[in-house]
């Protein structure tokens, strides 16, 4: 199958995420990939999207840009996390509107679900109540993209899309414990230990949550796939379809690291949303999605990179 697609603009193409998209654009023959860097093109800022738009001329745009990290991170910066997500959103749906581009592909996060939603996450229950309040700011600006996607495919017949990613990891993955996610986080803190000799190490929360994770080159192919064959403006999810709890993602990852010493938990700390589970029979039925990389087998190739990342920066 020939990629629909000539000129593609991905944000947050140089990311983590972005980078297997990339990836995957250029194995499906796609020649003219723009990755706009926020040195010349400020999302948040109405004439930078314009800017964008003139130069680029896309026919397809795929928003994966976020400002994001974990729940510290989200603690520290609402106004932030909210804004700024909010309006490269709202202002680049706007303006491929205007452009006339061909397709819109939105992201956006599991963290937009109620705090209380019923196991597994069904796409019709996103709107059934507020999300867990230390990402809330974040999740609720990145759900206006599903209001406006859809508002504007009614009145317009823009062709928008919006998906919902449940948890990435995978190599590439920011590793910075000021504003990673959790498998980051552990994989860093149990690394460390390790070489360290440390006897314990400091965990958030009392570990009793639950989380979905996805690999982000998994994630990727989903993105690709929906670009390719789905064009309605229901939100899907993307997940792997299984539920792990933080105690039980923290010993295993422990485990892959050989770290042999305690795990502590620190309960002032938040735990988050309790549960997150996806049902992910959307993205099957509509697209033929389903995640193919084996959960351990994507955390030892996680914690490879990430060791042969500190070796490389200990050469240089």
């Amino acid at each position: 199958m020939t990629f629909p697609f000539e000129q593609v603009v991905v944000t947050g193409g140089a990311g983590f995420l972005g980078s297997y998209v990339v990836e995957k654009l250029r194995a499906r023959g796609c020649k003219n990939i723009i990755v706009p860097r926020k040195a010349d093109y400020d999302l948040v800022q109405i004439e930078a999207v314009r800017k964008l738009y003139a130069d680029a001329q896309p026919d397809l745009v795929i928003h994966l840009a976020a400002i994001v990290g974990g729940i510290g991170a989200n603690r520290i910066n609402p106004g932030r996390y909210f804004y700024d997500n909010l309006m490269m959103g709202t202002q680049l749906i706007e303006e491929a509107r205007l452009h006339g581009v061909k397709k819109f592909v939105a992201t956006g996060t599991i963290c937009a679900y109620p705090k209380f939603t019923p196991v597994p996450f069904k796409e019709d229950d996103i709107w059934n109540g507020y999300p867990e309040e230390t990402n809330a700011p974040y999740g609720l600006a990145k759900k206006m993209m599903l209001a406006q996607s859809q508002a504007y495919r009614e009145q317009y017949g823009f062709n928008s899309i919006f998906l919902l990613p449940v948890n990435l990891y995978g190599p590439r993955d920011n590793f910075d414990l000021e504003s990673s996610h959790v498998i980051p986080a552990l994989i860093r803190k149990c690394v460390e230990a390790t070489r360290a000799g440390a006897e314990q190490i400091i965990c958030w929360g009392n570990g009793t949550a639950t989380r979905e994770f996805l690999h982000a080159e998994d994630c990727a192919e989903g993105i690709l796939l929906a670009t390719e064959k789905y064009d309605r403006s229901d939100p899907v999810n993307l997940g792997a379809g299984f539920e792990i709890s933080i105690k039980d993602l923290a010993e295993k990852i422990a485990q892959l690291c050989g770290f042999q010493g305690r795990l502590v938990w620190d309960t002032s700390k938040p735990d988050g949303q309790p549960r997150r589970c996806l049902d992910t029979s959307r993205a099957q039925n509509y697209f033929g999605f389903q995640a193919q990389i084996a959960f351990e087998e994507g955390l030892r190739q996680t914690i490879q990179w990430y060791q042969q990342q500190l070796l490389e920066s200990q050469v240089r």
